[in-house]
């Protein structure tokens, strides 16, 4: 896939900020035997997979990944996780995008969580916009921009050259 656009983010800015958020992930998780890292599908579950990676490499905790389907043109529809209800009650739980845009992706995402008791639950992007239409934030974010309504961010996830890119 050919994205032209300015470049925001390149592999190695992408690699730090995924880094950081794993250890504020797990500042907020210290005492955790188990931390549910659940990628909304496609490139939130991309970035949820890179993060359990390098959450593996600081703490001995389990990191069990979950990934959640939500039908971006239609969000009320079904939304699916390939975890069941059990395997994450009263745990540790942190929903993860890629891009933070008008929250509705994420807000449905959170209510589908809403139904179990969970110990914790946290949110977590890589790209933070300021055009939010409901009342959700990152609790842990690579980066926030403000662009215009017009603007568009990419996140391109590629072997070795992951790039996120304002169109």
């Amino acid at each position: 896939m050919t994205v032209t656009g300015n470049i925001i983010l390149n592999h190695q800015q992408i690699q730090h900020k995924t880094r950081r958020i794993a250890y504020q992930i797990l500042e907020s998780n210290v005492n955790e035997e188990e931390i549910i890292i659940a990628g909304i599908a496609n490139n939130g579950f991309i970035f949820a997979q890179k993060i359990k990676v390098e959450l593996e490499k600081i703490t001995d905790a389990t990191i069990t990944l979950c990934e959640v389907k939500v039908d971006k043109q239609n969000p009320l529809q079904n939304i699916t996780t390939s975890l069941s209800k059990e395997d994450y009650t009263n745990k540790p739980l942190v929903l993860i995008d890629d891009v933070l845009n008008s929250g509705t992706t994420l807000i449905y995402g959170v209510r589908h969580f809403l139904d179990v008791p969970l110990k914790n639950f946290k949110t977590a992007v890589l790209v933070n916009r300021n055009h939010k239409k409901y009342p959700i934030k990152a609790d842990f974010k690579g980066i926030s921009l403000s662009t215009s309504i017009q603007e568009h961010i990419d996140v391109v996830f590629a072997k070795e050259n992951d790039t996120a890119y304002l169109v």
